[in-house]
């Protein structure tokens, strides 16, 4: 029988994370691969690699879904590369919506600092909805991979920001995955059960063809 000090012990050698180096800023001229960015040579970082100021800014809302997302990924920002960590900011014109999407490669957590959002996710297990009216200091997590979604449900612009587990999270976002390419229509409307004519004006809003 293990004794509940041999346990506690091997459950943290087990659980650590500790890195071989303190950091591994992307570089962006090296070959990458599923494991991320390879890593820039120590001599050539800089204190600026660890710094994004992108959040600040309000991002464009006059578009079709009417927000804006500014990532603060490993692509947009160096540091985080290998880091297991991520943030991005989400602007909401009154009416914006981000459509139901996915991050393969992350969690995500939203805090919300001006606004009212409603959000939500659908499990994978038995399609069970998780909706929240979200205001001015209210987080919510979505779980990696799964379907959700963020609406301005308010009259005014909203605001969040949102963290990931990842440096590289990921976004599919499914109506773009559907209509904004060369998906033939008739295949859409095999696997999704819709009527060929409102995929056809799915496609011309979106700028998908076939």
């Amino acid at each position: 029988m293990i004794s509940p000090a041999i346990f506690i012990f091997f459950l943290f050698l087990s659980s650590s994370h500790a890195a071989v180096l303190d950091f591994c800023v992307a570089d962006f001229n090296a070959p990458d691969g599923p494991a991320g960015y390879s890593c820039k040579k120590p001599a050539k970082v800089t204190v600026d690699d660890f710094v994004f100021s992108g959040l600040g800014i309000a991002g464009n809302t006059s578009n079709i879904i009417k927000a804006a997302v500014t990532p603060a990924f490993a692509m947009q920002f160096p540091g985080v590369n290998g880091l297991g960590i991520s943030l991005a900011r989400l602007d909401l014109a009154a009416g914006g919506v981000v459509p139901f999407h996915t991050h393969p490669g992350g969690s995500e957590v939203l805090l919300v600092v001006q606004g009212t959002i409603c959000a939500g996710f659908v499990s994978s297990s038995a399609n069970t909805v998780y909706l929240k009216t979200l205001k001015k200091g209210d987080i919510m997590v979505f779980p990696q991979g799964l379907l959700h979604f963020q609406v301005n449900s308010g009259g005014s612009a909203a605001l969040a920001f949102a963290s990931f587990s990842s440096p590289t999270p990921g976004l599919q976002i499914t109506d773009f995955a559907l209509f904004a390419n060369n998906l033939p229509t008739e295949l859409i409307a095999t696997t999704t059960f819709l009527d060929v004519p409102q995929i056809k004006k799915l496609k011309g809003v979106l700028g998908g063809t076939g």
